[in-house]
């Protein structure tokens, strides 16, 4: 099957699905964090109509997270916010069957729709906490794989809220913005949908 992971450079969510033996790139305008030659480095938007089967994306958060509400008026005011919803919606619009859009509590939900699923990084065996919300097209609803939720409620907040108390740095957005390996490993084994699925005889 032949995956597209946009924006991302963590490669974790690629790295997942090649591991299953699909034929999957990444594409984002900074280049990959592990130097893979399965990275694309560029505008993802001119490559959507390049006969992928399923696309993974995870468009910048920084103009829609309601984390940055305070900033919202400016960002408004600048047209920057606007610009990070109608990619998220070009992202949409791809002429792609199956998609999975990913992003933390944000403006989408109010000024596109509301996200199919909710999940969190201990439904998936990481045990921290980051509210993660999914838009969905011919994709089924991510089935938790290991809840270790009461390891991560034994940690103190600044390690099981560890991304929300990152320090000031250059990276924090990009920090922040990975994708969790255990999340990543579920898109992989429970994605493609049912339809791919029975094609393979699965």
């Amino acid at each position: 099957m032949k995956v597209l992971v946009a924006c991302e450079t963590s490669g974790h969510v690629r790295q997942a699905f090649r591991r299953k033996g699909h034929d999957a790139w990444s594409c984002d305008l900074l280049p990959s964090d592990d130097d893979s030659c399965y990275h694309i480095v560029g505008d993802v938007l001119p490559i959507l109509r390049d006969g992928w089967d399923l696309m993974v994306a995870h468009p910048p958060c920084t103009h829609l997270a309601v984390s940055g509400a305070a900033h919202f008026a400016k960002k408004a005011a600048s047209g920057v916010q606007q610009d990070a919803l109608e990619f998220v919606l070009a992202l949409m619009k791809a002429p792609i069957k199956q998609w999975a859009i990913e992003n933390p509590v944000s403006i989408i939900s109010s000024r596109i729709r509301k996200p199919d699923q909710i999940i969190q990084p201990w439904m998936f065996g990481d045990a921290e906490q980051k509210t993660t919300c999914l838009w969905l097209k011919g994709l089924p609803k991510l089935r938790p794989t290991n809840d270790v939720r009461h390891e991560m409620y034994a940690k103190p907040p600044h390690l099981r809220n560890r991304l929300h108390y990152l320090g000031p740095s250059k990276d924090r957005w990009k920090l922040r913005s990975v994708t969790y390996k255990g999340i990543a490993e579920a898109m992989a084994d429970q994605w493609p949908g049912v339809e791919f699925q029975l094609e393979l005889g699965v």
